[in-house]
């Protein structure tokens, strides 16, 4: 065999720059671990969402109560869950990723209606390489 053929990673592109390790997401607050109502749900692999798509769908306070519609974070985060699982169980096609719905009511200050938001469900290796489920809006990666 030729020596080429038994190259490192590293020799090839040179030493890792940085890295970010999912972990570390979750300790700086960029990624919110919800792996425990997710097996509820039905995962069985660890389940984060991005910031981002919490803020935007998960998030509620009791300001938002008095000047919106009476809601909780854990129902509006099960919800997610849900709407996830039952896309995955009904997906008709393989991949890593796939976009599913639900609807929500904004977190605007005035809104009581619920409308539709479209997020990216995707499932990547984690730190030491197993399966995750990351949730996220449809413009994050």
């Amino acid at each position: 065999m030729k020596n080429s053929e038994h190259k490192s990673l590293e020799d090839v592109f040179g030493p890792v720059v940085a890295s970010y390790s999912r972990a570390q997401a979750i300790e700086d607050g960029v990624l919110i671990d919800v792996t425990a109502m997710a097996r509820e749900a039905g995962f069985k692999w660890p389940v984060a969402l991005t910031h981002t798509a919490w803020c935007d769908c998960v998030a509620w306070t009791e300001r938002d109560n008095r000047f919106q519609v009476h809601q909780d974070e854990s129902g509006r985060l099960w919800d997610v869950l849900f709407m996830a699982f039952y896309a995955i169980r009904t997906a008709t096609a393989p991949g890593d990723r796939l976009l599913f719905s639900l609807y929500r009511v904004p977190k605007d200050g005035h809104s009581t209606e619920a409308g539709e938001v479209s997020l990216k469900l995707m499932v990547g290796p984690g730190d030491a390489g197993e399966p995750v489920v990351t949730i996220m809006l449809p413009n994050e990666d």
